[in-house]
């Protein structure tokens, strides 16, 4: 089943006011080409034989196959898919862009590796604007029309239980989440899990020690909302710290999940500290306060990323812990300075008092306890600064992206 995505928005923004082409990445199956297809007028795909054999033959042949050279009412939107697991991708996309970007659109997809060979050297700047594609979320099943750049939170809206429901359940990632079928779900989990550690990792790295890439996958899968220490991971593994980190950075590359590190408005001190780690799906989690707080975090980085991608400002999600352990799940900070802080609960409890001292501390002028038990409320929270609330999970993230 085929449904309307944000993203939908975000292609079809940028392509009616950018000449650049527009890369979409992201987490494998997250619905990226499903969502470059509706967009485009051609299709070639690097994984298909005949597709391949007319990019190894130049943009030449391709303008040909195409028409991009001929004069039209409206310029052809072609989408190049995988397009990055050719070695020479980058110098094709430069002669294809330079030639025929006056008669052509140009939309280029790929697997969460597309990212990762693209920060590798980029001799395509100024060409493209790249956008990061997330699984759904609780606002992007209420609407799928793009934030406005004067307000960019949204009203609240109200969420059919049902769909919260399935939303906690099954993860935002399209097939799970729409097919709605508990086994369905838990065959496709393992499969996309074995696909990424074995397929993902051989085809993107030269990490020989698999045996123990996938064992420290699995004890990162019982860590999602903790603080890593990359020590004691090397000693149960039992390789360096040094191979932890770059094994660390891989599996985030690849969006098996995410670090968020500890903000401070001195970047060094930030980085003296552990990350924490969370999974980009939330609905393999057993325990209730880490699904509730991955839940939370998976929500609030794709409302960061995708106001910065639009060019809302410059967002980043970070954590706030002092020397006195007094800490705060989430902050996310607005163009170098702090926005809104969040705590996030899977039932109810007590107003944490972190909240209150570390918004007095860096002076954010929104502080939340985010509580996935409680029931919708239908008020603004962004209307007007104020002291540490409690609020239901579905108002709050009901006016993300």
């Amino acid at each position: 089943m085929s449904v309307p995505r944000l993203y939908d928005a975000f292609l079809a923004e940028h392509l009616r006011n950018h000449r650049q082409m527009a890369f979409l990445g992201g987490p494998r199956q997250v619905g990226k080409t499903t969502t470059g297809r509706v967009h485009s007028d051609a299709y070639v795909n690097w994984d298909n034989l005949d597709d391949r054999e007319l990019i190894l033959a130049g943009p030449r042949a391709l303008a040909e196959r195409f028409g991009l050279d001929r004069l039209r009412e409206e310029r052809p939107t072609v989408l190049l898919d995988e397009l990055h697991k050719y070695p020479l991708w980058r110098q094709f996309l430069k002669g294809l862009f330079d030639t025929y970007a006056d008669g052509a659109r140009f939309v280029v997809t790929g697997s969460s590796r597309l990212d990762v060979y693209r920060r590798g050297g980029d001799s395509l700047m100024g060409r493209y604007f790249f956008y990061r594609m997330h699984p759904f979320s609780l606002a992007e099943t209420l609407t799928q029309d793009l934030p406005d750049s004067e307000a960019i939170v949204r009203p609240p809206r109200h969420l059919p239980p049902t769909t919260w429901s399935s939303l906690c359940d099954y993860g935002g990632y399209p097939e799970p989440f729409l097919k709605r079928h508990r086994r369905f779900a838990r065959r496709w989990q393992t499969l996309r899990h074995q696909q990424l550690v074995r397929e993902e990792v051989r085809d993107l790295t030269r990490v020989q020690q698999l045996d123990q890439l996938e064992v420290m996958a699995r004890l990162l899968s019982d860590r999602s909302g903790q603080r890593l220490v990359f020590g004691n991971l090397a000693r149960q593994i039992r390789v360096s710290e040094d191979t932890v980190r770059r094994w660390v950075a891989t599996f985030s590359d690849l969006h098996l999940g995410f670090l968020v590190r500890p903000w401070h408005r001195s970047v060094a001190r930030s980085l003296r500290k552990e990350p924490k780690w969370y999974l980009r799906d939330w609905s393999s989690i057993g325990d209730p306060g880490a699904r509730a707080e991955t839940l939370v975090a998976c929500h609030l980085l794709k409302a960061a990323e995708g106001w910065t991608d639009l060019g809302l400002g410059d967002f980043e999600l970070g954590y706030l812990r002092d020397k006195d352990k007094r800490e705060v799940d989430f902050v996310v900070v607005r163009d170098g300075d702090p926005w809104f802080l969040v705590e996030a609960k899977w039932g109810e409890a007590p107003l944490s008092p972190s909240l209150k001292h570390f918004q007095d501390q860096i002076g954010a002028p929104f502080a939340f306890q985010v509580e996935l038990g409680m029931e919708y409320v239908d008020k603004d929270l962004f209307a007007q600064p104020g002291r540490p609330l409690v609020v239901p999970a579905r108002t709050f993230l009901s006016q993300l992206l």
